[in-house]
């Protein structure tokens, strides 16, 4: 038997994370820099995988399958296609970025104490999450995805209850009860997303006599399997609610603000660049796949709910107030955006909408984290107190701008290429709604120019003028994702090579063909 790749790439965050959190109390640099350690060695198993996938073979490749539950036919089984191996990549590229930039965010605010142990369990439990996300991304085993699906739920909801954003502008005791608050809503929404989800995976397996998706793949080609249309409906609405909220997609959006507004700057990425890309993932690999007909019959519903999260989330984030809230109504528009090109049914819409999740983690983990850099110097997030940042902090202010710049989607850095794809995957099968969601550019322009405007030129605000500018650490963590971001930004390549054939096979299973261009005949 070869060597399972799949499984060590998953399992070793998962063993760092019991060996981080076993560390003793009065050693949290030891577990800081051993979480550091797993996470980049973590990267290396990654690097592999992507090295060894070959984009023109087999849709599911380094694959795993042993029994598991045999009463039950569930079975641990994995598979990684193109899409899988490039969320799979993003997500081992982001977490040592994650870990360096909150090195000190859970330190205990008494320094002598040896008792306790929060730093250990902080970056524990990022690891924990890391190995679910990786496991979720190449789980061809529909329950053995949704075990995964809801237990990633359980650290995230530690990580944003129990650690909290320091730059909190209220007393200690209401800062407290917000982030309990974003935490409960987060596990509540999520919880009940999950629920229905549990729900559906029960009746496909009712259905189709197996949870294993290559099974329920062949028995659909040899004509063994012919869902009722109605029993295919209903099962789709079950799953696509669950991802939906996860992604996610308005109006089951409301979890996110709070949850990245009072988790600390590395769990807000955490949460938007990491976590909501399993939803989105989720459908193409699950709905696409599973519910072709029904996917193909919710579209112009789904369509308009990517349209309005476009909008309202970019019309949000051009009014808020705090930085990081403005940062997270960005993303629902972003998310806007993924789920638009997944359902315009077009091999460009939907290789934009993968490229997308890749380039939107990026580009959010480059902002937020630097914005978390200031947000750390001045303790307020709170765009008001800040001001001609850019005279006393140049590199904080250069990195910041880049990073908005790449929110906006600037031609030269990644974000353009995807959100293009995307445009022009809609316009070319849905003209009307293609147009309509170009305003969502023009928002996007708006809100990052305005935020960067406000924050970083002008004359220097007071408490502004001792503000020290990034540090080696931060540099650190800085100047790789912007450097990614341009990489993929003038040579998109080595993505699109890997997920355009996946993207050929899921058209294939809701038997759709790009439109064609109209062209008049010569007179």
């Amino acid at each position: 038997m070869s060597f399972p790749l799949l499984t060590a790439t998953a399992a070793l965050p998962a063993i760092g994370a019991i060996a981080t959190a076993a560390v003793p109390a009065a050693r949290r640099t030891a577990a800081k820099w051993l979480a550091l350690a797993v996470s980049l060695a973590t990267l290396v198993l990654a690097g592999i995988v992507f090295a060894r996938f070959e984009p023109g073979g087999e849709r599911y490749q380094l694959t795993e399958s042993h029994a598991w539950i045999k009463d039950f036919g569930v079975r641990y089984e994995l598979g990684v296609d193109g899409i899988g191996v490039a969320l799979l990549a993003l997500t081992a590229l982001l977490i040592p970025f994650v870990i360096l930039a909150g090195w000190h965010d859970a330190d205990p605010l008494e320094t002598n104490s040896s008792r306790w142990r929060p730093t250990q369990g902080f970056f524990a439990l990022i690891l924990m999450v890391e190995a679910m996300v990786i496991l979720s991304f190449v789980a061809t085993d529909v329950f053995l995805f949704y075990i995964l699906f809801e237990a990633m739920l359980i650290p995230m909801y530690f990580l944003i209850g129990g650690f909290g954003d320091r730059a909190h502008t209220g007393s200690d005791e209401n800062a407290a009860a917000q982030r309990s608050y974003a935490a409960v809503k987060f596990l509540l929404y999520n919880l009940a997303g999950g629920l229905i989800m549990l729900a559906a995976v029960i009746g496909l397996y009712v259905v189709a006599g197996s949870f294993s998706l290559s099974e329920i793949a062949e028995a659909r080609a040899n004509g063994s399997l012919d869902m009722a249309t109605s029993t295919e409906r209903w099962l789709f609405l079950g799953f696509f609610f669950a991802f939906a909220v996860k992604a996610p997609l308005w109006p089951l959006h409301t979890w996110l603000p709070n949850a990245m507004g009072e988790a600390t700057t590395p769990v807000a990425v955490l949460i938007t660049a990491v976590v909501d890309k399993v939803g989105t993932f989720a459908m193409l690999r699950f709905c696409l796949q599973l519910f072709p007909e029904a996917s193909k019959w919710a579209t112009p519903v789904i369509l308009v709910l990517a349209l309005i999260s476009i909008i309202y989330g970019a019309l949000l984030a051009v009014g808020q107030r705090d930085i990081k809230r403005l940062i997270a109504y960005a993303s629902i528009s972003h998310f806007g955006f993924i789920v638009l090109g997944i359902f315009a049914m077009t091999s460009q819409g939907q290789s934009g909408a993968t490229l997308y999740m890749v380039n939107h983690g990026i580009s959010t983990a480059a902002l937020m984290l630097v914005a978390g850099f200031l947000i750390t110097r001045r303790g307020s997030r709170l765009i008001a107190d800040y001001g001609g940042v850019q005279k006393v902090a140049p590199l904080l202010a250069g990195t910041f701008l880049i990073g908005g710049l790449a929110t906006l989607s600037l031609p030269g850095l990644a974000p353009f290429v995807s959100e293009f794809l995307v445009l022009v995957g809609a316009f070319s099968a849905y003209p009307v709604v293609g147009i309509i969601a170009t305003v969502g550019i023009v928002l996007a322009a708006l809100y990052v120019l305005v935020l960067y405007q406000r924050t970083m030129t002008g004359p220097v605000r007071e408490g502004i003028g001792d503000m020290p500018d990034l540090k080696v650490r931060e540099l650190a963590v800085a100047l790789p994702l912007i450097a990614v971001l341009i990489f993929l930004g003038v040579f998109p390549k080595p993505l699109t090579e890997v997920v355009n054939p996946a993207v050929q096979h899921t058209m294939h299973d809701v038997q759709k063909q790009d439109p064609q261009p109209e062209v008049e005949a010569a007179k």
